[in-house]
C-alpha cells in the first residue's frame, strides 16, 4: 500500500510504530544519568503532520530488545555494548537526543538500515546509538518541492513507494534493506546508475542534526542552491561518508532542473521493463585462460562503453566470481527493454564478455522493472544473512585487468580448504551517466571510472576469523601489488568506495603505497570535505576510525 502524501500515516505504518511503542514503553523511565527523553524541537514544516506518538524510546542491557538491536549490523563481527540505544519515532526526536548525550558528555553513533560494513557504529568508546531505523516515510514535500525520504527507510521501500506512488525512482543499490541515512551520504550506486547517475546527482537537499561549536544541537537544512548558506552541507553528503558532519534526518530528492511542482516529473522513471539475463559458468569447465578471458573481456567492454552517451548505458551488468567450493560463476546482466535495439545490445555485451570463456548455459527473460528489482535486491542470499562474520574490500577500475592479476583471481578463487560458498568478488557495472558530472561537483570524486569490485567473504565460525580474513587480505594486496597493495588513482585504479569501508587502508601492513585511505575515499576532494568538517561539527562529536579529520 503506497504511503499517503501529506496526510495521515497508512495504517501498516501506525500499527507497527504503536506496537513498537507499547512493548518498549518502560525504557522510556531507563535513560540513565543526563539522558533523559529531552525536550523536542518543533517539527518542520515540510514533515508529516499525523505521527504516531512514541519515542523517542531507551533501550538498555536490562531490556529484552538490546540484544537484538546492538546486532542490528549486517557484520556479525562486531556486536555493540553501548550504555544505550535511543530508538526515535519522528524526525524532531533526534535534536533532543544529540543534545542530551554531547550535555553528558557520551559518545554518539547513528544506525539506520545496519549495512556499515565495519564496526563504526560500535566501536568501544560508545556509550549511545541512535536507531532512526523507525524514521522510515517517503513523501512530497511542497515546501521544497521534493519527494522526502527519511533516513530510516529501506531501498526496497524507497523503490515501492516511489514507483507505485507516482511512478518514478532514484537511482539507489542492489541490496534491498540498506537503510537510507548511509547509503545516500556515501553517494550511493545501483543498476541505475550507468542511465541516470548516481542517487546523489538526484540530491536536492539534506536536513541534519549538527552541533555548533558552542556545543548547542540544531537542525538545518542545506540544498544545492547556489545561494543557500548552507550548501556546502549539502555538498558534503553527495559522497562523503556517513558519521561525518551531523545525523540525517531526511533527504529531499529532486533531479536538477526540475522546476516543475508535479511529485511525478521531478525524479527519473524507470524502464517500464527489463531484459534480465542469468548466466551460470560451471567451475568444472573453466580454466585459467577461461577465466582470464572473462575478466579482461569484461573490463574492455565496460572501458569501451562508459561514455555518457554510450547507446549501452541502458545496459548494467554484475558477475559474481565465486570460490570454486560454490560450483560456478554468475553473469546477470539488465537492460531497458524500450531503449532501440535492446536485444542487440544484451547479446553485443554476451557475445564479447563469454568469448573464449568455455561452456555455459542460462537464459534471458522480460520482467516489469520493479519485479526485477525485488528479485535481484532478494537474491544475494549471504548479502542479506544477519548471521554471518563478514570482511570487504573494494575498487574503482579505470581499465582492463592484466594478466597477472587474472591469474591471481584464479589462484586465490581456486585455493584448497576454503570450504564455504560465500566468499567472492563481484564485478559492476560503472561510468555511463555517472561519468557526466565533474569529480568535484558532487563529493564523490569517482567520475571516470568504468567498474567497480567488490571482495566479499562470510563465514559464520568465529574461529575462522583468520582464515577467512587472511585469504581476503592476501588476494587483495597480491592484485594491486605493483601499486603498494590498494588500488591507488591511476590509469588503471581509481581508489576505494567509502560505502565499502575497510580499515585495512590505513595500516601500512596492508596499505604500502604512499597514498593514505582518506585519498582512496575521496582524492582531491578531502580537503573541502575538512572544510565542511571544520565548518558543521568543529567539536568532532561525530567521528570514528575513518571520519572525516578537522584539518590543523
Amino acid at each position: 500500500m503506497p504511503r499517503k502524501v501529506n496526510a495521515e500515516l497508512p495504517a501498516r505504518q501506525l500499527s507497527r510504530r504503536r506496537l513498537f511503542a507499547g512493548s518498549a514503553a518502560v525504557a522510556l523511565t531507563a535513560a540513565g544519568p543526563g539522558l533523559g527523553t529531552a525536550s523536542a524541537a518543533p517539527e518542520e514544516s515540510g514533515e508529516l503532520t499525523a505521527r504516531s506518538t512514541f519515542g523517542p524510546i531507551t533501550v538498555t542491557p536490562s531490556d529484552p530488545q538490546y540484544g537484538d538491536l546492538v546486532r542490528r549490523q549486517l557484520n556479525q563481527r562486531f556486536i555493540g555494548q553501548p550504555e544505550m540505544v535511543k530508538v526515535v519515532g519522528a524526525t524532531h526526536q533526534v535534536q533532543g537526543v544529540v543534545q542530551a548525550a554531547v550535555d553528558a558528555g557520551k559518545r554518539i553513533t547513528v544506525i539506520s538500515g545496519g549495512h556499515c560494513l565495519e564496526g563504526f557504529p560500535f566501536e568501544p568508546s560508545v556509550k549511545v546509538v541512535l536507531d532512526v531505523s523507525e524514521l522510515d516515510n517517503v513523501y512530497y514535500d511542497s515546501k521544497y518541492n521534493a519527494v522526502a525520504v527519511e533516513a530510516g527507510t529501506t531501498l526496497l521501500d524507497v523503490y515501492e513507494q516511489l514507483y507505485q506512488t507516482w511512478g518514478v525512482t532514484v537511482p539507489g543499490g542492489i541490496c534491498h534493506s540498506v537503510g537510507m541515512g548511509g547509503h545516500v551520504v556515501g553517494g550511493g550506486w545501483g543498476m541505475l546508475c550507468r542511465r541516470f547517475g548516481l542517487i546523489v546527482d538526484h540530491l536536492y537537499g539534506v536536513e541534519v542534526v549538527v552541533v555548533g561549536a558552542d556545543g548547542r544541537a540544531s537542525t538545518v537544512v542545506a540544498t544545492r542552491e547556489a545561494s543557500d548558506p548552507n550548501r556546502e552541507l549539502w555538498w558534503a553528503h553527495t559522497g562523503g561518508g556517513g558519521g561525518n558532519f551531523g545525523v540525517v534526518t531526511r533527504y529531499l530528492f529532486r533531479s536538477p532542473g526540475m522546476t516543475t511542482y508535479d511529485p511525478a516529473k521531478i525524479l527519473p522513471r524507470p524502464p517500464q521493463k527489463v531484459l534480465l539475463s542469468e548466466i551460470g559458468i560451471p567451475w568444472a569447465t573453466l580454466t585459467r585462460d577461461g577465466l582470464a578471458n572473462l575478466l579482461k573481456n569484461y573490463g574492455a567492454w565496460h572501458v569501451a562503453n562508459s561514455s555518457p552517451s554510450s547507446p549501452a548505458a541502458a545496459l548494467h551488468a554484475e558477475i559474481t566470481l565465486n570460490h570454486q567450493s560454490k560450483g560456478f560463476l554468475g553473469l546477470m546482466t539488465q537492460v531497458d527493454a524500450a531503449v532501440p535495439n535492446a536485444q542487440a545490445i544484451l547479446d553485443d555485451y554476451l557475445k564479447t564478455v563469454l568469448n573464449g570463456v568455455g561452456p555455459w548455459g542460462g537464459g534471458t527473460r522480460t520482467l516489469p522493472w520493479l519485479q526485477a528489482t525485488k528479485y535481484i535486491g532478494k537474491a544475494i542470499i549471504s548479502f542479506n544473512d544477519p548471521t554471518l562474520r563478514a570482511d570487504y574490500k573494494s575498487a574503482y577500475m579505470k581499465a582492463t585487468f592484466t594478466d597477472a592479476q587474472a591469474g591471481t583471481f584464479y589462484d586465490f578463487l581456486t585455493a584448497p580448504g576454503m570450504d564455504t560458498t560465500a566468499i567472492s568478488v563481484g564485478l559492476s557495472s560503472y561510468g555511463g551517466a555517472v561519468n557526466a558530472v565533474p569529480s568535484d561537483a558532487t563529493a564523490h570524486c569517482h567520475r571516470d571510472s568504468a567498474f567497480q569490485l567488490l571482495w566479499i567473504t562470510h563465514w559464520s565460525n568465529p574461529a575462522d576469523d583468520a582464515k577467512f580474513r587472511g585469504w581476503l587480505r592476501d588476494f587483495y594486496t597480491k592484485v594491486f601489488a605493483n601499486t603498494g597493495g590498494v588500488p591507488t588513482p591511476n590509469a588503471q585504479t581509481d581508489g576505494c568506495y567509502v560505502n565499502y569501508p575497510d580499515t585495512d587502508l590505513g595500516d601500512p601492513t596492508w596499505n604500502r603505497s604512499a597514498t593514505p585511505w582518506h585519498d582512496l575515499y575521496y582524492k582531491g576532494n578531502y580537503p573541502r570535505l575538512q572544510r565542511a568538517k571544520k565548518a558543521w561539527d568543529p567539536k568532532n562529536i561525530f567521528n570514528h576510525e575513518q571520519s572525516i579529520r578537522l584539518p590543523y
